[in-house]
């Protein structure tokens, strides 16, 4: 087998653990609706936690990135996979960042907030944006509905990238033979 230049185990952790809190946050939201009304408020609950526990890896993750970049591209890429893998790369990144944020940013000004005070995974009190939460009610009813829009947009945008991202990959290590997925995989 070709050998090659692999990511470091933070970073490892990093890629695997944000990608398996996503997938159970869009399992999450995918089951919400078919859970009985008392599991709700638990379950929703639970899907803010994450994604604000994935925001706090996101943060860790640009930091640790620029301080150990990540390997080079095998050079059996074409140039336009590099181009593509590096865009989709910043997608990626972008909706790792934008999916919390909106999301935070539409709890914060939902006006049920005041009387459901959010505690992360149900121990540590956590806050809402302070500006936003504050602001008129019917300005924070427009940013709760327009925020609400943005996130689920965004969602299918995460999905679709996420697709890519996953078709490239499996693509370089069965299409092409090349030991793709070993650059990620912690084990040897």
């Amino acid at each position: 087998m070709l050998q090659t230049a692999r990511y470091t185990r933070l970073a490892m952790l990093f890629h695997w653990l944000v990608a398996v809190l996503i997938a159970i946050n869009v399992a999450l939201v995918l089951t919400v609706d078919y859970l009985p009304k008392d599991f709700e408020c638990p379950v929703i609950n639970t899907h803010k936690s994450i994604g604000l526990t994935v925001l706090g890896l996101a943060i860790l993750r640009v930091l640790w990135r620029f301080a150990n970049p990540p390997p080079a591209y095998p050079p059996s890429y074409a140039p336009w996979e590099r181009k593509l893998a590096h865009w989709a790369h910043i997608a990626l990144y972008g909706l790792i960042f934008l999916m919390p944020l909106t999301g935070w940013t539409h709890d914060s000004a939902w006006k049920g907030g005041p009387s459901h005070p959010f505690n992360l995974f149900g121990i540590i009190p956590f806050f809402r944006i302070p500006f936003i939460a504050n602001l008129d009610p019917a300005t924070k009813e427009q940013v709760h509905s327009i925020f609400g829009q943005i996130h689920g947009s965004l969602a299918y945008v995460l999905y679709a990238i996420v697709a890519l991202h996953i078709a490239g990959a499996l693509k370089h290590q069965f299409v092409d033979k090349e030991p793709e997925l070993q650059r990620m995989l912690p084990l040897r």
